[in-house]
């Protein structure tokens, strides 16, 4: 059973490649069932499992990375739409509202017209910018000056409005820098909402970096077996690196197969002082 498993896996994870590969084309779930020698509600209920969204959504998630990338590239937002197969324009901004939080037009020109509000402060970690968008926070970033942090954020979105925030959201802001103190207390940190913004699968791998418990870790593989894709390893470890949000999405909980801290883009220094404080913290 568990060598039909893995093989399943390995045929769906083929597909993701087929979908991705023809994501402007038609792709009926009956054909891609065909292909990976499934009944359509086999299909249906394993690739959900496995990626986390439905192959028909999958497919959406490559015609939108196409679309952000052509965007990107300076392709018109007509020639954009039509080149990766989106029948109605208003389907489109609907869509890429909810996985952008901006226009397609805005996205094109570096987030031109998007607010983002963003304060810098002190934390057992040093300084940190904190971004959120109307949707959450989009960014959370350690740094050693204010002026990194800032371009940091300005490269991502380069023709955003990148507004310090405004006085009158200081108690909000005082509410997160206290959250991510709380990761290294003793406290039961709430949940904050979060803009996460990735492919679905870097998404998926994201959240499931929120279900790791304070106090454990996972290695890169344990992650990847835990989402049912045991092949992914080097994916789960591109994802976690790729990861915005510091602390409050934690790929410091994720480390090397061999117990070694691995990488971490704000510095292995913080990876392990974060990893004893919440070891302390549980033994507390």
């Amino acid at each position: 059973m568990a060598a039909m498993s893995a093989d399943t896996n390995t045929r769906l994870l083929d597909l993701c490649a087929h979908i991705a590969a023809h994501a402007d084309d038609s792709l009926p779930l009956a054909a891609l069932a065909a292909r990976a020698h499934l009944s359509p509600t086999h299909l249906q209920r394993r690739f959900k499992a496995l990626i986390g969204v439905s192959p028909r959504q999958f497919q959406q998630a490559c015609r939108l990375g196409r679309f952000k990338r052509d965007l990107k590239n300076g392709e018109s937002v007509t020639d954009a739409l039509h080149r990766c197969g989106f029948g109605s324009s208003s389907r489109l901004y609907e869509k890429l509202d909810a996985h952008l939080g901006m226009t397609p037009s805005q996205y094109r020109a570096g987030g031109a017209g998007l607010q983002i509000s963003w304060a810098c402060c002190d934390t057992p970690l040093g300084r940190v910018l904190i971004a959120a968008t109307d949707r959450g926070l989009c960014c959370v970033q350690f740094g050693d000056s204010d002026a990194s942090l800032r371009r940091q954020l300005a490269a991502e979105f380069h023709a955003a409005e990148l507004a310090p925030m405004n006085p009158a959201a200081q108690p909000q802001l005082a509410a997160w820098v206290d959250h991510l103190r709380e990761q290294l207390g003793r406290g039961h940190p709430a949940e904050l909402p979060l803009d996460l913004q990735g492919t679905a699968f870097q998404v998926r791998i994201w959240r499931q970096l929120l279900k790791i418990p304070r106090g454990e870790v996972r290695s890169y593989s344990q992650l990847a077996a835990e989402l049912g894709a045991p092949r992914a390893t080097r994916a789960v470890a591109s994802a976690c690196a790729r990861n915005r949000i510091a602390v409050l999405v934690p790929c410091h909980r994720v480390l090397r197969a061999d117990g070694s801290l691995g990488g971490y883009r704000w510095g292995l220094e913080r990876k392990r002082t974060l990893l004893n404080a919440e070891a302390q913290a549980q033994r507390r």
